[in-house]
């Protein structure tokens, strides 16, 4: 494959030729020996562990890698590797055994998920450096968890590191605190509390990024902005979320008489605020036919139902938990509008899903979703205050309805879920493996 460049001056993933006038193909690169940190790794489950798999598998087809990850998820990796043999030519993993205290993981989840993982990447570290002796690896990558807050400690080895996608720099607007409820507001608050402390006078991070200079990965336009203003380096956008294997080809069409099929995928949790979307169904014009499915499970399940018996809405809602992912692709399928309420997110993995099964998005104008839905494929919400964003839900809704407006949206969802293809994102991170190397080359004088 001839090296190529990388323009990230429009959008995530857009290639064009290293030199357009050249006449000699640049010759292929070498594969490297890398040595990857992806915790939260697995082929069989989604969320992070999903976004781990993918991009090591991806990134593999041009590199070898050994992975150090999790070792909860052995099961699930080695019966993909045994149906799959021609992987452990490219791909070898180090699981590293995790130990948990349950009594502090009950005495405050939040904190001891931290230092948990704080202690596992030690672990992580000391495996590490012992096969890099034996290997001799050309660069090293640090990719799951993807929170800024743990970077781990193999920036250590004298190695290029690479750190990326990295989130969690971005606060939750101070605004929509209030929409979460008591309990989801005062958690979010201590968050941008604890963010704002971190992202200043955190040890770890500003090690990892000063040795990860030339070579960080920022997971949405936003977090780019905070990475230049607290760590004063400059970073690549590349989303964390890949392209699912099952996609369409043609969007869904909406007969006449068929009510307008909404679909809500998610953990029912404070941040993912799907009381706003209920607010906003309630505003709605009453000529508007419409149906709500709500897919997933949560502690806020009990009190959203009962929002939506208060809004005199509950008959058009269907409440379906926890379904196995397929079952989320035929809804997708089936609905025609997918509608994202989360104050706080990076780029929701089902946003990407629903893109590839052309189903538009409306959804809030902010976090990852501000980046991967475009005007030609949904449409962004302001989220400036709670009103606003109850208020611009209702008004997106209420435009999806035309039909011939919502399968313009729906083409284009096909068209741009094409930017999230996962081998377009491993050559995007090969060719920064290289310039990384060449940086290095260049201040050793070589």
């Amino acid at each position: 494959m001839p090296l190529i460049a990388i323009d990230f001056s429009q959008s995530e993933g857009q290639i064009v030729p290293a030199s357009a006038h050249s006449a000699m193909p640049a010759p292929s690169p070498r594969r490297l020996k890398v040595l990857v940190c992806a915790y939260a790794c697995s082929p069989s489950q989604g969320s992070e562990y999903g976004v781990g798999w993918g991009w090591v598998e991806a990134i593999s087809k041009y590199h070898d890698l050994w992975v150090l990850t999790g070792d909860e998820c052995r099961a699930d990796i080695e019966a993909e590797l045994s149906r799959r043999p021609e992987l452990r030519e490219r791909l070898q993993f180090r699981y590293v055994p995790r130990v948990r205290y349950l009594a502090a993981e009950r005495l405050w989840p939040p904190a001891y998920l931290y230092t948990y993982k704080h202690q596992w990447q030690k672990a992580a570290y000391e495996v590490g450096k012992r096969l890099h002796r034996e290997v001799d690896f050309d660069l090293v990558h640090q990719l799951t968890y993807v929170g800024f807050r743990v970077p781990g400690l193999l920036w250590k080895l004298d190695v290029p590191f690479i750190w990326g996608p990295i989130g969690g720099l971005e606060q939750t607007t101070w605004a929509l605190l209030p929409a979460l409820g008591l309990r989801g507001g005062v958690y979010y608050a201590a968050r941008n509390v604890l963010n704002e402390w971190d992202r200043r006078f955190a040890r770890l991070p500003k090690h990892a990024f000063a040795k990860a200079a030339g070579g960080i990965i920022a997971a949405t336009s936003g977090i780019q902005r905070e990475i230049l203003r607290f760590y004063e380096r400059t970073s690549t956008v590349i989303s964390e979320i890949g392209l699912p294997p099952v996609t369409r080809e043609a969007p869904t069409r909406r007969s006449p008489s068929e009510p307008l099929r909404l679909l809500w995928c998610g953990y029912l949790l404070p941040g993912k605020a799907l009381p706003l979307l209920l607010s906003a169904l309630r505003l709605l014009p009453s000529e508007l036919d419409w149906r709500l499915t709500i897919i997933g499970k949560g502690p806020c399940s009990g009190s959203w139902r009962r929002i939506a018996r208060q809004n005199g809405i509950a008959d058009r809602c269907e409440w379906l938990g926890q379904v196995p992912r397929q079952t989320v692709l035929e809804h997708m399928q089936n609905a025609h509008v997918l509608v994202v309420s989360s104050v706080k997110d990076l780029t929701s993995t089902v946003v990407v899903e629903a893109l590839a099964n052309g189903l538009p998005v409306i959804c809030p104008d902010h976090c990852g979703f501000k980046d991967a839905v475009t005007p030609e494929c949904g449409i962004k919400v302001p989220a400036i205050s709670k009103r606003e964003l109850v208020l611009g839900l209702r008004d997106a809704i209420v435009r999806s309805n035309d039909e011939a407006f919502r399968l313009r949206l729906s083409e284009g969802a096909l068209r741009r879920s094409a930017d999230y293809e996962w081998d377009r994102k491993a050559r995007t991170v090969s060719d920064l493996y290289y310039k990384k190397l060449q940086r290095r080359g260049a201040a050793q004088g070589q």
